[in-house]
């Protein structure tokens, strides 16, 4: 088992998540900074300075001994390939929705997205839910239906949201890459494309990178930075914080996006949505209740482990309800 954080390292570490997660929940005030450049042009320079950004970042920390084994194991780069197409169209469908007036249903996206990563788990994974995550999911179908009637019709870039970044995510697992690593592989299979997307759009006359003043280009020179900070700041959260605080921290962004769309971009929220919502915070809560009950049953478990072991006594129990939820896991 590795060492427990101390103090101090557990308060960079919630520093570190809040700033990746806050990063990721302003981003709504970024993307209108770049007007009028459209979303397909913001996507691809965001694609070109990103792997400028991460490059130099590389060099700083002097990361380039994991290259050699990957570029031996092609199945791993076609998975983090298709992680690349993947992540490039929920940055599309994100930064054309912001910039489209649609913050609050990107935030429905992101509240949405655990409930996704479930709901995926169980299809391509064959996992098995407990019972409460079941209700859970149960309660956010029920979310979208309410939603769905109050938009008049599905709430689209919030699905698209949630379905890309879930299976984006779990892409990600099979690849097996850190946040840094991974980030540098996706950001070279786009480059090209994106190089090309601004070469043409440079030779038809329509690109804005060079047209609208100094302080535009270097907004667009930004994207690169603002996609690889709060990278960074979460991988060095991850090695800090336990997975139940981070699941508590992915909340903020959200949160962010929501409080932007109502309070920053005036966006209208009827009380249908308002219904559709709270759906959504309530399949939220009994996610996080049930993933932080199990959580403790395992650490008891975990703790009755050890005394076994230290004490050589095997007849140390543990709590009944620890057994039940052990035996519910898939």
């Amino acid at each position: 088992m590795p060492p427990k954080p101390s103090a101090s390292e557990t308060r960079a570490g919630l520093l570190y998540g809040v700033a990746a997660y806050g990063i990721w929940g302003l981003f709504p005030l970024y993307w209108p900074l770049l007007e009028p450049t459209g979303a397909v042009e913001i996507l691809a320079h965001r694609m070109v300075w990103s792997l400028v950004t991460i490059v130099a970042v590389l060099a700083i920390t002097r990361r380039w001994q994991w290259i050699r084994p990957l570029l031996r194991q092609p199945k791993r780069l076609a998975m983090a390939a298709l992680g690349a197409a993947i992540i490039s169209a929920n940055w599309w469908v994100y930064i054309w929705a912001v910039n489209s007036g649609h913050v609050v249903e990107t935030s429905l996206g992101y509240f949405i997205n655990p409930l996704a990563t479930i709901a995926l788990g169980v299809l391509a994974l064959r996992e098995r839910l407990r019972a409460a995550q079941w209700a859970a999911v149960g309660v956010g179908v029920a979310a979208v239906v309410v939603l769905a009637v109050g938009y008049g019709k599905p709430p689209w870039i919030a699905l698209a949201i949630a379905a890309t970044f879930s299976t984006y995510s779990l892409v990600k697992k099979k690849v097996g890459l850190g946040g840094l690593e991974s980030m540098a592989v996706e950001t070279a299979v786009q480059f090209l494309p994106a190089l090309a997307v601004l070469l043409f759009l440079g030779a038809r006359g329509e690109s804005t990178f060079a047209s609208e003043g100094t302080g535009h280009t270097l907004l667009l020179l930004g994207t690169g930075v603002i996609t690889a900070v709060p990278l960074v700041s979460f991988g060095a959260a991850a090695v800090r914080l336990p997975l139940s605080v981070l699941g508590m921290l992915q909340y903020l962004a959200p949160v962010f996006q929501f409080a932007l769309g109502l309070l920053v971009f005036h966006e209208a929220m009827p009380a249908e949505r308002w219904a559709g919502f709270a759906l959504v915070w309530l399949a939220l809560a009994m996610l996080t209740w049930d993933a932080l009950r199990t959580a403790r049953h395992a650490r008891v478990e975990l703790d009755a482990a050890r005394e076994r072991a230290a004490t050589g006594n095997p007849e140390i129990t543990i709590a009944p309800e620890v057994t039940e939820t052990t035996a519910q896991r898939g």
